[in-house]
């Protein structure tokens, strides 16, 4: 797998329009808002990630996590505040800023009467990358996720866990500086969810950053150096899993921001009852 190492800058495309900013943090939101009609999705967040972090953007849900991504990745504009990936403002310089990431979906909307080499070489041609320096990187990458040996199966016929591990697969073909993910573990089995996760750590050692959303709590704490949670498009907390955890589980921590619910006595005593 150390071909496929990020070495930064190696994977720009060449013609970025501006150089990065090494200091520059992987995504700084400032104030941003989005509301969809009464519902305030994103209220006055800022939010500041360290470059070559594993960050998690924890919340339950409909608490804004996926809304926050779309705006940062430049699929939903906030209605004010600014959002900018690797020092390149999303909105007002969005080609230098999307050649610096790549962006995983939750449910990943591809082209689906294509097959997995074909989407691969179709990403490469639309980032200008070198035709020869696509197919090296594609046959590498769909090995590695267990890919190769349906190369010839349209994406239409893809499970969901395959269609997300070949919307990773686009999302570094270009080497990005950042990965943004939104849910990215949902529908893998234990093999793959593991290869995913050593390959989201090799982009981190190679000086990457790695951002995902989640409200698994377990794989937060297994993963991820920093954390913010989010609750009704608000910071609750943020920092390392350790400060956020204060001594307790994550999860226990994370109820007891946004709030748990109890079951109230004699709700379903029936339930498990041999009296049917």
């Amino acid at each position: 797998m150390d071909s496929l190492r990020p070495v930064p800058p190696a994977g720009y495309v060449v013609g970025v329009a501006t150089e990065p900013d090494p200091a520059a943090p992987a995504i700084a939101a400032d104030d941003l808002c989005k509301s969809f009609g009464d519902k305030r999705a994103v209220d006055h967040l800022t939010l500041s990630i360290p470059a070559g972090s594993f960050f998690g953007i924890c919340g339950p849900n409909g608490a804004g996590k996926t809304t926050l991504l779309k705006m940062a990745t430049g699929l939903l504009r906030p209605d004010s505040g600014s959002v900018s990936v690797d020092g390149a403002d999303v909105w007002t310089d969005p080609v230098a800023a999307k050649r610096r990431f790549g962006f995983v979906p939750d449910n990943p909307r591809l082209f689906d009467k294509l097959n997995g080499p074909e989407m691969l070489e179709f990403i490469g041609a639309l980032r200008g990358m070198d035709p020869a320096v696509v197919r090296e990187r594609s046959e590498q990458i769909l090995e590695v996720l267990d890919l190769a040996k349906d190369r010839s199966t349209l994406i239409a016929d893809y499970s969901l866990g395959m269609t997300k591990r070949i919307g990773l697969a686009a999302a570094i073909l270009h080497n990005p500086r950042v990965l943004i993910l939104d849910e990215p573990f949902g529908s893998l089995d234990p093999v793959n969810t593991s290869v995913m996760e050593e390959l989201l750590q090799l982009h981190r050692s190679g000086g990457g950053s790695v951002v995902f959303s989640s409200h698994v709590m377990d794989v937060v704490e297994r993963l991820c150096d920093r954390i913010v949670i989010i609750d009704q498009g608000k910071v609750r907390a943020e920092g390392t899993v350790a400060e956020v955890a204060g001594g307790k589980r994550l999860q226990d921590a994370f109820v007891d921001l946004v709030g748990g619910r109890d079951l109230e006595d004699g709700s379903l005593g029936w339930l498990g009852s041999s009296s049917g």
